[in-house]
């Protein structure tokens, strides 16, 4: 089974991720900040992972740790779930549409992490969480499990559209790349033997 548990504590931060990459999308999700619970629903709902995250944070500062601590845990999950990657398929890519907007994304579970993000915002807040924080969300993920990961809106003007929909996307596209590949379930998906 490929599944973990991740606790991180630190001053700011008290975070629990468990996580299952084979899961049917069932998701308990309690960090306090109401858009990024949603928002984090749709990457397990999507995914098709069973995630639980409980975090507590210092939300009277603002929610800045909790984010990016969570981005973290969730790739440390990621990372630890997925072993040595033996017959993953390892790339993919997925286009999201919501009514007006287009998101992309790709990925690579490369075991070199980098982001290139490509998402302008009109809006500073959706509901209680500002829109500069799902960078530092997605750097944090991205950091911790060793992912290439490019997100680009291709067009769209609703704040809320366009980010539900990268959300959507980048899980469609980690339901992809963490897949067995029928081909080569036993193989690790590169010519240097390893990632």
């Amino acid at each position: 089974m490929r599944q973990t548990n991740i606790e991180r504590k630190t001053k700011e931060t008290e975070i629990s991720v468990r996580l299952n990459l084979d899961g049917s999308g069932k998701s308990e999700i309690r960090t306090g900040i109401g858009f990024f619970d949603h928002m984090l629903e749709q990457l397990a709902h999507h995914g098709l992972l069973d995630l639980t995250i409980a975090a507590k944070g210092d939300l009277h500062i603002d929610a800045h740790h909790t984010v990016e601590d969570c981005g973290s845990a969730i790739g440390q999950a990621i990372s630890e779930a997925l072993g040595d990657k033996t017959g993953i398929i390892r790339y993919a890519s997925f286009y999201i549409p919501m009514d007006e907007a287009l998101v992309r994304v790709a990925l690579d579970l490369s075991g070199r992490p980098f982001l290139v993000w490509k998402l302008n915002f009109t809006r500073e807040m959706l509901g209680d969480m500002e829109t500069e924080m799902f960078r530092e969300f997605f750097q944090a993920l991205v950091r911790a499990s060793g992912m290439t990961l490019h997100v680009e809106a291709l067009y769209g003007y609703n704040n809320h559209h366009i980010i539900e929909a990268c959300f959507k996307a980048f899980a469609r596209a980690l339901r992809q790349a963490v897949a067995i590949d029928p081909q080569r379930p036993e193989a690790i998906p590169s010519t240097k033997g390893k990632l």
